[in-house]
């Protein structure tokens, strides 16, 4: 009876230290307030009434960053909102160094958000979506470093511009497609020119390539001005013709 008055209190105080880990996890274990090591998954014991454990999920977080009011440098106003994905890779830093890391980091986000984006003009916020979220990504990492989180990556997922620029943005991309179908036009028009001009040249060099048989009629669309070039080349040579031939 004695025996097992010690044995089974013993058994229930062994018992009660046992703590599971999940392959994800990490334990971070606090003995008399201090910090004593850092649990890995699986079963593992730790002592009963002097430690405590702190259990972080070392998977990848995702986390929406709300809709924040942005002024560019340009002077545009809108609403920009991004996507944050982070994960604990020191869990003691994680839990000694920041309250909540969660809530720190998102706040962190929203406020470099703000920040970085009201250094850049609104074309280059709209062009350069890749190249901004680069530098998201780094300013955010540095600032979390010290609490044992790594930022993989932020992406910026929407863009809310005010109504009255959207109209003004119709209007320029309308009359964008509409200089662009110009110039075609235009260019179109300066190869036929071309191709025209490179016929009246041959014309001009073999006449005789002009004279067709009786039964059969030949016609060139060629364009007035080129005509009319033609003909001021040859009267001068028709008058001088006629002044020499006169008395």
């Amino acid at each position: 009876m004695i025996w097992l008055v010690f044995v089974i209190p013993l058994g229930f105080w062994l018992l009660s230290g046992l703590r599971v880990i999940q392959q994800y996890e990490a334990g971070v274990i606090f003995r008399l307030g201090r910090f004593a090591e850092t649990k890995r998954a699986g079963l593992n014991w730790i002592v009963p009434l002097m430690d405590r454990m702190v259990k972080v999920d070392l998977r990848t977080v995702t986390r929406d960053v709300p809709p924040q009011d942005v002024i560019t440098r340009d002077n545009v106003s809108l609403k920009v909102s991004a996507v944050i994905y982070f994960r604990v890779i020191d869990a003691e830093k994680a839990i000694i160094q920041v309250e909540n890391f969660l809530y720190a980091t998102s706040q962190l986000s929203q406020t470099t958000l703000r920040s970085t984006l009201g250094k850049l003009e609104l074309d280059d916020l709209l062009a350069q979506r890749e190249k901004i979220n680069k530098e998201l990504q780094m300013v955010l990492d540095q600032h979390t470093e010290p609490w044992g989180i790594k930022v993989t990556a932020v992406e910026v997922k929407q863009l809310d511009l005010p109504p009255e620029m959207q109209r003004a943005m119709a209007r320029q991309a309308e009359a964008e497609r509409e200089r662009r179908a110009k110039v075609i036009a235009a260019e179109g028009e300066y190869q036929a020119a071309e191709k025209l001009g490179m016929a009246a040249d041959v014309i001009d060099a073999h006449p005789a390539a002009l004279h067709a048989e009786k039964a059969s009629t030949t016609i060139f669309p060629v364009p007035i001005d080129l005509i009319a070039s033609f003909m001021t080349q040859q009267l001068p040579r028709e008058r001088l013709e006629a002044t020499a031939r006169a008395p």
